[in-house]
């Protein structure tokens, strides 16, 4: 996100494609972040495409602060809606992807992996990426900047602007990457409460669309200042549309994400499942029980047989908690 000041020159495609500037901080963190990735995954043992996705997330990053999207986002609302919903949705999609938490492991010695998994499964850790967390954090961060005077300040200050665009990539990883689980996390969770959320989240967006297009001009004595472009009713219309159906849009290729784990994690289950059913059908033919079965038979009694099949398989018990 770039500075507080009006563009003189009207957003045309010639305009936009010309538009350009640089954003340090931006910069500075990309690199960073690119140089840290790169000094783990060289390695090897990381897919291409994981380290072709996560690169191209930071590249993204950079081109919505460099491009035009970063040149205007202070003048048009409906630019400065689009840089947003990338920032919170395309971003830290792409970088979860690349799976930086296992390349940062990887490339770390055996000391290093021994704090860096302490550090997973320490309390606050298990807290803010408790599925619960992470949708709130997502849902409530663009109703807290467009509905309140956070997006005032934003326009007026430039620090304000840097570091929320900081903030949204921050909150954005922190969902997707807790949904994901592709990188290493304090808990699993099943993928079916993600698609829980993912309706729920759709739901707020489509709510937020609809009070910011019918609602109060955002920030109008600001925009007033800018004397080219749509009015600021149709800007702010507009926005509204981007961030509600923009935002639907970019998270499809994460629900397929979802529905694909979500099939392997029945898979495996299923897998594992029989293979537990075939070794207590093959105990009883032979006349010999499992250690687990056994200890199962001695601390319930007949009535464990007798019961639904899969309240004999610890796995199942403790995943439905019967």
């Amino acid at each position: 996100m770039l500075g507080t000041d009006i563009a003189t020159t009207p957003l045309t495609a010639a305009s936009a494609l010309a538009a350009w500037r640089l954003d340090v901080p931006v910069l500075v963190v990309a690199i960073a972040l690119g140089l840290g990735y790169w000094r783990s995954a060289r390695g090897g043992g990381t897919a291409r495409l994981r380290v072709a996705s996560f690169f191209c997330g930071l590249a993204v990053w950079v081109g919505t602060a460099a491009s035009f999207l970063g040149v205007y986002a202070d003048s048009l609302f409906w630019v400065r809606s689009l840089q947003f919903t990338l920032l919170l949705f395309l971003v830290p999609f792409l970088l979860a992807l690349g799976t930086p938490l296992a390349v940062l492991r990887g490339g770390l010695g055996e000391a290093g992996r021994a704090r860096f998994d302490a550090a997973l499964s320490s309390a606050p850790a298990r807290f803010l990426t408790y599925p619960l967390t992470t949708a709130i954090a997502i849902l409530a961060l663009p109703w807290l900047v467009f509905t309140t005077p956070w997006y005032s300040a934003l326009l007026e200050r430039r620090t304000v602007d840097e570091a929320t665009g900081l903030l949204v990539v921050l909150i954005g990883f922190g969902y997707f990457y807790s949904r994901l689980q592709a990188d290493p996390t304090p808990k699993k969770y099943p993928q079916l409460v993600t698609l829980l959320l993912t309706v729920t989240e759709v739901v707020g967006d489509g709510a937020l669309g609809l009070v910011l297009a019918m609602g109060d001009i955002v920030a109008s004595e600001h925009y007033a200042a800018r004397a080219w472009g749509p009015s600021l009713r149709m800007d702010q219309v507009v926005g509204a549309g981007v961030l509600w159906i923009l935002g639907d849009v970019l998270g499809i290729p994460f629900i397929l994400a979802v529905m694909r784990s979500f099939r392997v994690e029945e898979r495996v289950i299923e897998e594992q499942t029989d293979a537990a059913l075939d070794r207590i059908e093959a105990a009883q033919v032979e006349g010999a029980a499992l250690p687990e079965a056994t200890g199962q038979l001695e601390a319930t009694g007949p009535q464990a047989a007798s019961g639904l099949w899969w309240e004999n398989d610890p796995q199942l018990r403790d995943r439905f908690r019967r």
